[in-house]
């Protein structure tokens, strides 16, 4: 928690995590920069899903105006009506909801449509903007290299009134798509590309998802960003690294405008291995039908991190612990999965489930005995207190849990060999039955009466628990194994010809039917949140039903013998 002043904003001597963006505030609060007030705000394009890039931004953007007492909108910058759609917006707004954020404003650069407009019209009036007939490839051509200063438009020098009467005619729609634009006039020599006449508006006649078919003209990212920062008092515009370049731009328009005069700072985006946090090519996935939807548990997407089981809680101590720098680099997914671990750890309920079915017949057990075992919940958190698990004589357990030959290291159950069952009683296999395949179907096991509970009155050593369900409860599910999407750390690497498909996992998703879990799980609601003992961290998945029960693996748990299998086998 950081100190706070009487005021309720952090005072500058907050003990907050430091960053560079963090200390600015600190340095415009102390000389009384916008009175001390703190504006920041979330800007996405309605263009697809939030992932977890986004929830960087969206965490140090609200955390910092939580943090200094000041505010955060929430504004959909949709200035390119072909790619945008309400089920974005719509989604958007769900997902800074899950991460337990709330916006103080919410708006569309849409709204200030009207305000842009005439704003343009106010460059034009001061020769500064200009009606271009180029066309974007002669623009392109125009614009020069960044050794070679560009070459001014023949259009460049038009008169004032020819250029209001062009632009009053877009406006109308008296012009096809792309046939005219409206551009800044700044210096075609300038070292930056981005003041090299940056065009302002296009022709669109494309229907808005708000907005309808009112405008056939759209005004440019760079041309509506600052400006509507800059009406909604922004103070602090956070943006990543890419739009460093284009911040001399941004700060053209707001003084050339005379309005008010937000600031924009860059800090590093987010890359994760095995992970692609591109819009773009997250939508191709979709569109190519890769992955099921955008909530794919296996997309990076926020709404797909959430069906996979991962929790806004992890999420934002994750963005809490990243850098925030003008350096862009990697982060291990491994770094992301600590978080989850550690906030599952402490809130999934522990449950049983064998994934993969070997039947164990107790001998000597009663046929028509049924025990019930007290089982604790989460050994982290004894408030979430204790239930009863069914034990009887025919019991299913884990195939990995059986090796009729054991290798060395191995402790399971084996010919001979004593285990303890998980809250139930010590066990040895006395028989082993296969089918005609030679496939084990069966166990044969006894058990000692003398250890209900795992105990051993007379001290003898067991080397192995092991986990179980009871054949006669246990209830049948669905349970979808996810991996890593890409077999490659930076999935964009491909060799030529190939396109980022290429380096795509083919066992990314692995569905097992059958499986076997404990009768508590029988009214599991989607999103529902457990440890299969042994196993992983699962999460109820929205397909699932009370007939018809389906379950995510979030992540697994560390597994020390499957290293050593591992190593055995090299």
């Amino acid at each position: 928690m950081t100190a706070e002043s009487s005021s309720g904003a952090a005072s500058p001597e907050s003990p907050g995590r430091s960053n560079f963006i963090r200390d600015i505030i600190i340095e415009d609060i102390k000389a009384g920069r916008n009175n001390g007030r703190v504006q920041t705000r979330f800007p996405p394009e309605p263009n697809g899903y939030l992932h977890i890039g986004h929830a960087k931004a969206i965490c140090l953007g609200f955390g910092l105006a939580e943090e200094f007492g000041g505010k955060c909108n929430l504004r959909f910058d949709d200035t390119n009506p072909s790619k945008e759609e309400t089920e974005y917006v719509d989604s958007i707004m769900e997902d800074v909801r899950w991460l337990g954020f709330k916006w103080d404003g919410l708006f569309y650069a849409s709204d200030y449509f009207a305000q842009l407009y005439e704003w343009a019209v106010q460059l034009i009036k001061a020769g500064k903007a200009y009606v271009c007939d180029l066309s974007a490839d002669e623009v392109r051509r125009y614009r020069g290299t960044l050794t070679e200063p560009g070459k001014e438009s023949p259009y460049r020098n038009r008169t004032l009134d020819e250029n209001l009467d062009l632009f009053e005619l877009m406006k109308k729609g008296e012009f096809p798509d792309g046939a005219r634009t409206l551009r800044a006039k700044i210096d075609m020599a300038s070292p930056n590309l981005n003041l090299r006449d940056p065009v302002m508006y296009r022709i669109l006649h494309t229907e808005h998802h708000r907005t309808g078919n009112e405008w056939c003209i759209y005004p440019m990212y760079d041309y509506a960003h600052g400006q509507s920062d800059s009406i909604e008092n922004v103070t602090h515009s956070i943006c990543t690294l890419e739009f460093e370049n284009n911040r001399p731009l941004y700060n053209w328009f707001i003084e050339n405008l005379g309005i008010f005069p937000s600031r924009q700072f860059e800090f590093d985006r987010l890359n994760l291995t095995y992970t692609l946090l591109s819009k773009r090519k997250l939508l191709t996935l979709v569109e190519q039908g890769h992955v099921s939807g955008w909530n794919d548990p296996r997309m990076p997407t926020l709404s797909g991190l959430r069906r996979r089981g991962y929790t806004p809680e992890a999420i934002r101590n994750f963005g809490e612990s990243l850098s925030v720098s003008k350096t862009n680099s990697t982060v291990q997914l491994s770094a992301l999965e600590h978080f989850v671990r550690e906030d599952l750890n402490k809130r999934a309920a522990r449950v049983m489930a064998v994934l993969r079915p070997l039947k164990v017949i107790i001998d000597n057990y009663s046929d028509d005995l049924v025990e019930e075992m007290e089982a604790v919940n989460n050994p982290e958190d004894a408030g979430m207190g204790t239930r009863t698990v069914p034990f009887s004589k025919v019991l299913y357990i884990e195939q990995d849990d059986f090796k009729e030959d054991p290798p060395k290291g191995y402790f399971r159950l084996s010919p001979g060999r004593e285990v303890r069952l998980r809250y139930g009683y010590l066990i040895t296999c006395t028989n082993v039955v296969k089918n005609s395949r030679g496939d084990i179907v069966e166990l044969h096991c006894t058990y000692d009466p003398a250890t209900r509970g795992g105990t051993t009155p007379d001290g003898r050593k067991v080397k192995s628990t092991i986990h179980w369900v009871s054949a006669t409860h246990a209830l049948d599910c669905e349970v979808r194994l996810y991996d890593n999407l890409f077999v490659k750390e930076n999935p964009s690497e491909v060799e030529e010809g190939q396109d980022f498909t290429a380096n795509l996992n083919s066992n990314s998703l692995e569905i097992l039917s059958g499986c076997k879990i404990e009768p508590s799980l029988q009214s599991a609601a989607p999103g529902a949140l457990y440890q299969f003992e042994r196993l992983g961290y699962f999460c109820a998945d929205p397909d699932s039903g009370s007939e018809s029960l389906v379950f995510n693996r979030t992540i697994g748990l560390r597994d020390t013998w499957s290293k050593i299998e591992k190593r055995e086998k090299k």
